[in-house]
């Protein structure tokens, strides 16, 4: 592949990751709106998002088949193209203020999205290795990058009262263009069965949960996705019910996490090229834990604003550098990708429920508990995301 043929594919890359993050925050930063409207209760909220985790858990599940049989190119076509389809039925959903239609758009949206997402980081794991340099971060950066953008123009709809409604449904609309622009960069058959040369060929691979280095790296990105979708899913409710913001200031905190996600992830490549894995991956779960746990334990509005911020940072980059790592700890690297994102996409479906029942029971401060138990752990099993000696990497320098 040439090298302007490489940007162009890096570049539609980076807009397949801002969109999704786009759509997820312009629905998420309205959920003291959306509950309103739906008429349910913390746990009731809890079961409605319920419908994310089912379509989401579904599509992850089926990403890895369909992307042999069908190559990236068409998944991530398809499953974008369905995450719309998924916000405009919640977006109509709205108006009758109907949960279970509402919980259908959410399975929809949930379902498209988790297998896109997965093709797209396969998609960018063989880029950033065609590249020779760290660039999941920034691919990740640009979704953080749109959960910013969406988060900003739902935080000022919100103070101006705008319809939920019509927010999600215009939201859904716009991205409608970028999808059938940006596919056009990225080639045919990537992904699929016989398409790409793995050491596998040569020296066969062990079944992945026969794989310890692997697991271990499956459960600091379990972490760290809880960390993210926890925040994603909750982190409104969390400081209006917890700290007693408004619903535009709630909003306007989850601007805050969505600021700190995407500082970490543009400036993450840097640190990651000049230090260990290791170091970073360790570094982000403490600072994570910290501002995890001073929201939990410290009763500041202030600092609770604030800490959002290091809480944003500290699960910035868990996941684009755990599928970087698994990329590149073993043989067959689309499967090792595909199997680590699988497995931090479990945290975001299970997440919504569990803390939504906890939350019900105990306030959804005490329910975070779970989440700073999860970063605490991912910091302990760090070293699993070394990179082996005899690892080898393209040394392209072309960027993006």
């Amino acid at each position: 592949m040439s090298a302007h043929a490489l940007r162009r594919r890096c570049w539609a890359l980076f807009a397949f990751f801002f969109m999704p993050g786009m759509l997820l925050a312009s629905w998420a930063s309205r959920t003291p709106a959306i509950r309103d409207l739906l008429e349910v209760s913390t746990a009731g909220m809890g079961i409605v998002l319920f419908g994310l985790s089912v379509g989401s858990m579904s599509g992850v599940l089926c990403s890895g088949k369909l992307v042999k049989r069908f190559g990236t190119k068409k998944v991530i076509r398809t499953g974008m193209l369905m995450s719309i389809i998924g916000m405009l039925v919640m977006s109509i959903a709205l108006v009758p203020g109907s949960p279970v239609m509402f919980a259908l758009g959410l399975a929809l949206f949930g379902g498209g999205l988790g297998s896109a997402e997965v093709a797209m980081n396969v998609e960018g794991a063989i880029v950033e290795k065609a590249m020779g340099k760290t660039l999941l971060p920034m691919m990740h950066g640009f979704f953080s990058l749109g959960t910013l953008a969406g988060a900003g123009v739902g935080m000022t709809l919100s103070a101006l009262q705008f319809s939920a409604a019509w927010h999600v449904g215009l939201a859904a609309a716009l991205a409608i263009v970028p999808v059938f622009i940006a596919i056009a960069a990225i080639p045919q058959g990537v992904g699929k069965d016989g398409q790409e040369e793995h050491a596998s060929h040569v020296h066969p691979a062990r079944p992945f949960w026969r794989d310890g280095q692997l697991m271990l790296i499956g459960l600091i990105v379990l972490a760290m996705a809880f960390a993210e979708g926890s925040a994603n899913d909750w982190l409104p409710l969390l400081m209006v019910d917890g700290h007693g913001f408004t619903p535009a200031s709630g909003s306007l905190i989850y601007t805050g996490f969505t600021l700190g996600m995407t500082l970490g992830r543009f400036c993450g490549g840097w640190f990651i090229d000049r230090y260990s894995r290791v170091a970073v991956v360790r570094a982000s779960a403490l600072m994570g834990a910290l501002g995890i746990g001073l929201i939990i334990f410290v009763d500041s509005s202030w600092l609770a604003g604030v800490s959002v911020i290091l809480w944003g940072l500290g699960a910035s980059l868990g996941f684009p550098l755990t599928i970087s790592a698994a990329s590149d700890t073993g043989p067959d690297a689309p499967t090792r990708v595909s199997v680590v994102a699988t497995t931090g996409y479990v945290a975001f479906l299970v997440g919504p429920p569990l803390l939504g029942f906890l939350g019900e029971h105990y306030g959804l401060r005490n329910a975070m508990l779970v989440v700073l138990a999860f970063m605490i752990t991912a910091a302990l099993v760090a070293k699993a995301v070394a990179r082996k000696p005899n690892s080898e990497h393209n040394t392209t320098t072309e960027a993006c």
